[in-house]
């Protein structure tokens, strides 16, 4: 007997829509995705409030089920990032021209309102190495930190502001050219710090390879006599500060040439909403900065937080995290902070030590709050050196080479764009290297896959075109779906898919 014909529907043009429409439709897929309210259906009013609460703060899910076991694991993990945040805020604060102690305060608030807001429970928050770079190098472009320093710190903040506010463009950025940005950045930060570790005083303000390099060779000069705490730096990052602090105060009689970090202001964040530059010649500028850096600290934050979440087999909710991350560095700018996100330095070490909710962050948060009211003292004599060597070990991670070969393997126009990204960031402008789209459409199947099939769904694939086919091959993903994954027609998936699932008992 044959089977009936496949009935076909016609497809009409969607009902016209207003502009408010079409903004609210668009606000509400953002914020409130997959229809949350179907939960409040038929609950009481105390209930709905209980949901309400649960689904716009995450920590009122786990936060009733939390125990003393768990406290333990997030103490230690908590300390243990906390000696990695200092140095690393002070160091990364200094990349971004800004003054030190910015680090610390952006270390010390953002923690605090992502462990409200945010879904991953492994994610360590504060400055990260490409952002500061970015930000430093866009606005010291047009405005110098030196001969203008107070114009700069609004700049910063105002550009933090934004990136918390225009943040929301994340999926538009293709992995091909953020893969080539990280490694171009990683290579110029770590040229940049060469200021430090050789004692260089005229160094070029620029980014590009070329004026670098050639600062290094026109003033090698200026050297600085072939410091003898380099080895320090192979140490962990608080204990090389630690040490060299110690040994710089035993010899500054001795060695009276040592750059050192200088007076670092005790007490908590200073409140920097009325530094928040709104109108004026440079608020452009702020609003690039904030664009370009917006999406650098979400791109990185969610990776980071889904990367995770994997291993730990959990769901990290990519809108919650916009929203945690936007609202944290638009709260920031208020507080005396720049632009944070998660680190993937500090949370792999979070994870390592046995991190198990996002209290490690408060427990960070309040270890840096010790430091700002009673250890600022004890920085002053940091070497700078020491803070060098601290960023360049942690930028170096940042190139993936195994990515650009993946990459070359997949796609060659893919893999042209992530040169072109990374030659752009070396030879041309750090932020005009941030483009394109593409690849980044695997990984998403790839995770898409992997999330659905946990829930005990299916993804298959319909009349995939021949340039996505060979893309998923060429990747290894397609072999991951099998003969049952790919069918010629949508009709054809849920005949198939249908009489499966009723032929089973």
């Amino acid at each position: 007997m044959l089977a009936p014909p496949l009935e076909v529907h016609r497809v009409c043009l969607p009902p016209a829509r207003t502009t408010v429409e079409k903004l609210r439709h668009r606000l509400s897929e953002i914020f409130f995705p997959d229809d949350p309210l179907h939960r409040f259906k038929d609950q009481t009013w105390l209930r709905k409030f209980v949901l309400g609460l649960q689904f716009l703060f995450p920590v009122f899910q786990w936060g009733p089920n939390y125990s003393f076991e768990l406290l333990k694991s997030d103490v230690v993990s908590g300390l243990t990032i906390a000696s990695l945040a200092i140095p690393q805020g002070i160091s990364y604060a200094k990349l971004a021209n800004l003054p030190p102690i910015i680090g610390l305060y952006s270390s010390f608030v953002p923690p605090l309102i992502y462990s409200v807001l945010g879904s991953s429970r492994h994610l360590a928050v504060g400055p990260v190495s490409i952002a500061s770079l970015v930000m430093g190098t866009m606005l010291n472009e047009n405005v110098s930190y030196t001969e203008e320093p107070i114009l700069y710190l609004k700049l910063a903040f105002t550009a933090t502001f934004f990136a918390g506010l225009l943040g929301f463009v994340i999926d538009f950025l293709s992995k091909a050219t953020l893969v080539g940005f990280m490694a171009g950045a990683a290579v110029i930060v770590s040229l940049q710090q060469l200021k430090g570790l050789l004692g260089i005083v005229h160094f070029t303000s620029k980014m590009q390879l070329v004026p670098v390099l050639s600062s290094v060779f026109h003033h090698k000069d200026e050297s600085m006599r072939k410091p003898k705490l380099f080895w320090v730096s192979a140490a962990a990052p608080l204990a090389s500060v630690v040490l060299s602090t110690i040994l710089v105060v035993c010899l500054k009689s001795e060695v009276p040439g040592i750059k050192t970090i200088g007076h670092l202001p005790k007490g908590l964040n200073p409140p920097s909403s009325n530094m928040l530059y709104f109108h004026g010649a440079h608020l452009a500028l702020a609003i690039k900065t904030g664009l370009i850096t917006g999406i650098l600290s979400l791109t990185e934050g969610i990776a980071v937080g889904r990367t995770f979440a994997a291993l730990k087999n959990y769901q990290v909710d990519g809108n919650k995290e916009m929203m945690a991350i936007g609202l944290m560095n638009m709260a920031g700018s208020c507080s005396s902070c720049y632009v944070t996100t998660g680190s993937f330095s500090r949370s792999a070490v979070n994870y390592n030590a046995g991190a198990k909710t996002v209290v490690s962050n408060i427990i960070m948060a309040a270890s840096v709050l010790i430091t700002l009211l009673f250890l600022m003292p004890l920085f002053h004599y940091t070497p700078n050196l020491i803070l060098a060597a601290i960023i360049i070990t942690a930028v170096i991670g940042l190139i993936d080479y195994q990515a650009a070969v993946k990459l070359w393997k997949v796609d060659k126009l893919d893999f042209l764009a992530c040169l072109c990204s990374f030659l752009g960031v070396l030879f041309i402008s750090v932020p005009l290297a941030v483009t394109a789209i593409d690849t980044s459409g695997l990984d998403t199947i790839s995770e898409l896959r992997k999330m659905l099939d946990r829930r005990s769904l299916k993804l298959v694939l319909a009349n995939p075109v021949a340039s996505v086919t060979e893309k998923l091959h060429q990747s290894n993903i397609l072999e991951s779906f099998g003969l049952e994954g790919l069918y010629l027609t949508v009709g054809e998936a849920v005949d198939d898919i249908s009489s499966s699932w009723k032929a089973q008992p």
